[in-house]
Parts: C-alpha cells; structure tokens; sequence
C-alpha cells in the first residue's frame, strides 16, 4: 500500500481508477471512515498543543528557549521531507521532490518570512498564556482574515458574515476580562496571540499566492518555507540569547528532552497530513466545524488536567468565541452554495439562449 502525500496539491487530484470499478462502500464503513480521520486529527491537534507547552514553559522543564523550540521544529520538518522524498523514490509512497531550487527557495521568501513570525508568536502566546486561554487569545483569526482580504484582495465581507464576527470579538473581550478578574492574565501573552492571529489570517492568503510557483503542491512548499525558516531563524536564535540558554540547559545531554523535541516536529509535520485527510473524507466546512469542536474539548481538558476553575463568565466567553467562528463557517458555506447555484443558473440560461437561436437560424 502506497501513501499519497501528494493529495495535498491544490490542484484538481485524479483517480487512477474508475468510479464505477470501485465496490460500492456502505453508509456505516463511510461513518467509521470519517470518524477515524476526525479523531485522528483531534489527537494529533491537542497533543501538539500540550507538547509545545511543556517544551515552552512547564517547572520540569526550565527551559526559555522559544525561538530556538520553533527552529528545532522546521529542522525536523525538512529532514522529513527528505524522508518522504528518499522513500518515494523506492516506491514507497508519493511525495514531491525536495531538490532544492534557489530560485524557488527565493520566490517563497516572503511567504517564509510571514511563517517564521507566524509560529514563532504561537509559541510566545502559548508559552505566556494558559491552555485553556490559548483558544480565546487567538480567536481573532477571522477577524483579520476579513480585514486582510479586504485590503489585500479587495473582496467585501456580507453583512451576516460580520455579525458573527461580532460575536467572536465580544467572546474575545470577555475572556481577556475574565482572565483578569481572576488573576491569571498575561498581557503580553494576550498581544502575542493578536499577534499570531493576524500573521496566521496574512499566511494563509499569502499561501494562495505562492502556491503556483511550486506547482501548487502543498507538500514541496512545506519544504521550502521550512528550509528558509532554518535559515532566518539561525541569527535570531543568537541575538535572543536561545542558544546560551540552550548550552546551559540542564537537560541538554538528556535523551527524554531531544524526544519531546523531536516528537514536537513530528507531530507538526504529519498535522499537515492529517489536516489534508479529514478535508478529503469531509468537507472544508466540516473541518472548521471540527476544529472548533477540538477547541472546545482542548479548553476542558486543559481546565482539568491543570485543575484549574473558572466562573460562568469564562466558559461563556469561549462560548462566544467558538459559536461565533461555527456560525462564520456556516455563512460562508452558504454563500459559496448561492454563488454556485447562480453561476450554474447563469449557465444553463446561457446554453437555452445558444440553442433557441441555433434552432431559429
């Protein structure tokens, strides 16, 4: 059996066999099917999520490195690559080719350069705020996304799009009070997460962009942002002081702290995958609803697994913030199935008139 990493490409994906020629697949297969994938993708997602914080801050640890975690993480990210390209050269699986191009390496620069601040203001947010805040931190996402792509690409946002995100910005505000009132807020963790969610909003729109130049293939663009990635971050791990304090470590030496490390990568790299999968067996929609699910549980297991308590206010607030991000999908789901339906009406009208006429003539 062969893993196709390459369904990730952008492009239209082809099948190497015929619909018909496959046996037809029953409802219940197609339900274990999918609710594989999504747990997959909720196991992989929260794991990472406690993993990163434990390598960012935990009293075990010790450790105030985050720059040089993140840089860890892109180099375990390129040697998988180099991985997955060695085995599908033995026929192993499918994965695009990681020679490396300068000329390519160049033109994704600027998109490395959005992915290095990006993950490196994740990783300050969630080394300064709680688990269970991280969600709320970063909720601003959509909001920026719809700013951005405003400015960037001058497409206007419905109005019943921006009611929802005023339900998002409302859960934001209330969680960021509600943080305070018991003590626990950081603000320089909560301005990172602004931070983080307008450069994620940025990344994600200059990923369209960049695609094309790499044949649209998510996998080889992977490749490259991370090797510019090793290369942007390799000065700024030194001017902040991450290596000294990296040196000095006391673990350094220690096996158990290179396979945190380690494992960090690569559950980052095979959440690229997994991500791509649960699109494939669902829907977009269904993954954002999914994700927003997976925030949920993730705020409750982080509530209780650090024992922590929090008032009625708190819970709304993410209540706010998860309902808000569902409903935006919800809307925007639609609007792409108006648009759709119209343009196919557009269509069929087209093709009548062509026909009455050639009839006519």
């Amino acid at each position: 059996m062969k893993f196709n990493f390459g369904q990730l490409s952008y492009r239209k994906m082809k099948t190497d066999e015929k619909d018909e020629d496959k046996p037809e697949e029953t409802l219940l297969t197609k339900y274990i099917r999918v609710v594989g994938v999504v747990a997959l993708y909720w196991t992989f997602s929260i794991s990472l999520v406690f993993v990163n914080k434990y390598l960012l801050k935990s009293d075990t640890l010790n450790l105030d490195a985050p720059l040089f975690v993140t840089f860890y993480q892109c180099v375990v990210t390129v040697l998988l690559c180099k991985v997955c390209d060695f085995a599908s050269r033995q026929g192993m699986l499918k994965f695009p080719s990681t020679t490396f191009d300068f000329k390519v390496s160049r033109e994704v620069l600027p998109l490395s350069i959005i992915f290095v601040s990006m993950i490196s203001f994740n990783n300050l947010c969630l080394k300064s705020v709680g688990v269970a805040f991280y969600t709320v931190a970063r909720s601003l996402v959509t909001i920026f996304s719809i700013i951005l792509t405003y400015f960037i690409l001058g497409k206007k946002t419905s109005v019943p799009a921006l009611l929802t995100c005023s339900v998002i910005i409302c859960g934001f505000l209330l969680g960021v009070n509600q943080e305070g009132e018991v003590g626990s807020l950081s603000v320089i963790g909560t301005i990172y997460g602004v931070i983080a969610s307008a450069l994620v909003a940025l990344n994600a729109i200059y990923i369209k962009k960049i695609l094309p130049l790499v044949d649209g293939d998510i996998w080889k663009l992977t490749f490259y942002n991370n090797v510019n990635a090793c290369g942007i971050f390799l000065p700024l791990i030194f001017i902040s002081g991450d290596v000294k304090e990296v040196v000095y470590f006391d673990g350094i030496f220690s096996l158990s702290f290179w396979m945190m490390m380690t494992l960090s990568g690569f559950m980052g790299f095979i959440m690229g995958y997994v991500v791509g999968l649960e699109v494939k067996v669902t829907t977009p929609v269904t993954h954002n609803i999914s994700g927003v699910a997976k925030a949920c549980l993730q705020t409750v297991i982080a509530v209780m697994y650090f024992g922590q308590v929090k008032t009625a206010l708190w819970w709304l607030s993410n209540g706010l913030v998860l309902i808000g991000t569902g409903a935006y999908s919800g809307v925007k789901s639609w609007e792409m199935k108006v648009a759709y339906d119209r343009s196919e009406r557009e269509n069929l009208e087209k093709d009548f008139e062509s026909k009455k006429d050639s009839i006519a003539a």
